[in-house]
């Protein structure tokens, strides 16, 4: 069926090609670029990060192949390249692996930064999953008169037009670093450092400086004891409320036993055990400058996808002044940052944790799943998976690599499930054309 059908789009396309040639490209090699055209069988999967890898891996064990294309040289990239050293996963490995294979049980409960990289590849190896590398995605639209979607990605051998029937944003939630711009930041760049945590490697680099980390959430606390670690001088602006939790409390991980209790709990009486619990083990963060925000931590991730930070020794270096917390930004100066109580201090550098972001909006040419504000699906968590016109998403639930497994499983499954239903209309079709003889039934060429 799959042969069939392809040749049918192939004679489509040629034709629908060379009478647009004129009017798109004047002729069937551009000026700048070889125009190639491949029709795909399976779905196309954009991005080959760790919900990318899950997808092709769950469409594969129910027999279905699929294009996956990813901009970088690696899959991961965000891990291989935008990391650094010494991150470990945040949550127990059991809560961060794909479907299908766990983590080996020799890894830590908190797999490292390397670990979780060699667990990727190893996925990929065994599921034999070999992404098209150094392909970026510069548009994907569907076309109704094909009932296909058109995905035109740019490569170092020129443009490739793929024509699919289902399309897969896998880019996720981290596509694209936050930088924003302070007034007088060229200033400070003229005789200081600024960089995003992106480009942030080790604390190695800044031994002996006073560094600037911007942003409070899990990589600015952690990027602030590796700056300790390496005799740095870090100071940390601080300005919205965060929920600081203990990684760990009543000898288990907090987040395995947040999802216990939510099975018996409500939501709000888990995180009142939760803050009770923190405050006990961690004290009153408030007198550290860190106010806590008015919903409870999990009810907070829920609403915002505002994730907790999970404390890995940041807070006794905040206790012991090694780490200060200040206000957030004025202007800067060079050398110098004003803050908003007026402070005005001298910094050798800047990090910014200041997160990532969708580009989805960027490549994606449709308008009722996802949200062109922020590039997430519009309709929330669980919902959010499945589009019209064979379009899904994968990697945007802000519930981690748990939540992209999640879905992986439902668009494989929801693929296959298409998948058979064109065969057996394409069957039923072919039957209808054949030859039969007296008396013979449809159900027996069906056979």
């Amino acid at each position: 069926m799959d042969l069939c059908w392809r040749r049918e789009m192939e004679g489509k396309l040629a034709h629908d090609y060379l009478s647009s040639a004129k009017s798109h490209h004047g002729k069937m090699t551009s000026a700048h670029s070889p125009h190639r055209i491949s029709v795909v069988t399976g779905p196309v999967i954009v991005g080959a990060g760790p919900s990318g890898l899950a997808t092709a891996a769950c469409l594969k064990e129910k027999g279905i192949t699929s294009v996956l294309l990813e901009r970088s040289n690696c899959i991961a990239s965000l891990w291989q390249l935008k990391t650094y050293d010494r991150l470990h996963l945040h949550l127990p490995k059991q809560f961060c692996e794909l479907p299908l294979i766990p983590f080996p049980d020799h890894f830590p409960t908190y797999p490292t930064k390397q670990q979780f990289i060699e667990y990727l590849e190893d996925y990929a190896k065994r599921f034999d999953i070999r992404p098209e590398f150094g392909q970026t995605v510069e548009s994907a639209e569907f076309d109704e008169n094909l009932g296909m979607w058109r995905v035109k990605s740019v490569g170092e051998e020129g443009t490739t037009e793929y024509v699919c029937r289902w399309l897969v944003a896998a880019t996720g939630e981290n596509a694209e670093p936050v930088v924003p711009r302070f007034e007088g930041m060229e200033k400070f760049e003229a005789t200081g450092v600024v960089k995003h945590t992106s480009h942030y490697k080790s604390g190695r680099d800044f031994a002996g400086k006073r560094v600037l980390v911007v942003g409070c959430g899990n990589s600015g606390m952690e990027v602030c004891l590796d700056l300790c670690n390496f005799d740095a001088q870090p100071s940390l602006v601080v300005r919205d409320a965060v929920h600081v939790l203990p990684r760990e409390m009543l000898g288990t991980s907090t987040f395995g036993l947040s999802m216990l209790l939510l099975k018996w709990l409500p939501i709000r009486l888990v995180d009142r055990f939760l803050l009770a619990v923190s405050r006990f083990i961690l004290g009153d963060t408030t007198l550290l400058g860190l106010n806590r925000p008015r919903l409870g931590p999990l009810e907070l991730k829920n609403r915002t996808g505002k994730t907790p930070v999970l404390d890995v020794g940041t807070l006794a270096k905040i206790k012991t002044g090694d780490i200060k917390v200040c206000s957030g930004i004025r202007k800067l100066k060079q050398h110098e940052v004003e803050f908003d109580n007026g402070i005005t201090e001298i910094f050798d550098a800047i990090i910014l944790a200041t997160g990532y972001k969708s580009n989805v909006p960027s490549w994606l040419k449709e308008n009722k799943m996802f949200s062109k504000k922020d590039g997430f699906p519009i309709q929330e968590f669980p919902e959010g998976w499945r589009g019209e016109s064979g379009l899904y998403a994968v990697g945007f639930t802000k519930r981690g690599i748990f939540g992209a497994s999640m879905d992986a499983k439902k668009i494989a499954q929801d693929i296959f499930e298409c998948s058979r239903k064109s065969y057996q209309a394409h069957r039923h079709i072919q039957v209808l054309c054949m030859p039969r003889k007296t008396g013979q039934s449809y159900s027996r060429l069906l056979e």
